[in-house]
């Protein structure tokens, strides 16, 4: 797991700076996978999120269609997604634990996000859903759904 150096999200020049997959993985991913549903890829997905126990870090927002998720790694299982974050924070934090909610909430509306601890779009360096439409379009998504489909055996 990928650990950020101290003060880097409160420094909008440096977190700006950050390679993309850092940037969408430790902070950003609300505006990755908001950008993924405004115009997505593939078909049937939507987005959850992992939800820390109180007084513990490491929220997560990646879009699923249950089977497979998409996030700052590209496709892969949602359950081994989902096993990854678990290992990464509870090897630091004993006692992590999360619950994982479906998202009710505008992923690109910065009022929304704000309430739920998270930047708006407009609240970075620079808009960051350029440059998360980008990211997302620099994959074959349905290769890659495919692969990660075929890991668990339901293509």
């Amino acid at each position: 797991m990928y650990v950020l150096k101290h003060g880097i999200k409160k420094d909008p020049v440096r977190r700006w700076g950050l390679p993309d997959r850092i940037f969408f993985g430790y902070g950003a991913c609300h505006i990755l996978a908001g950008v993924y549903l405004e115009r997505p890829p593939l078909k049937g997905f939507l987005a959850e999120r992992i939800v820390p126990a109180e007084g513990f870090a490491g929220a997560h927002i990646y879009v699923t269609d249950g089977v497979v998720a998409f996030d700052f790694h590209g496709y892969s299982l949602r359950d081994r997604l989902l096993a990854h974050h678990r290992k990464g924070w509870s090897a630091d934090k004993p006692g992590w634990s999360a619950v994982i909610e479906t998202v009710d909430f505008d992923m690109l509306g910065t009022v929304q996000l704000n309430a739920r601890k998270m930047l708006g779009p407009d609240q970075y360096l620079d808009d960051p859903r350029p440059r998360a439409l980008t990211f997302i379009e620099r994959r074959n998504h349905a290769r890659d759904a495919e692969r990660a489909r075929r890991a668990a055996g339901t293509s």
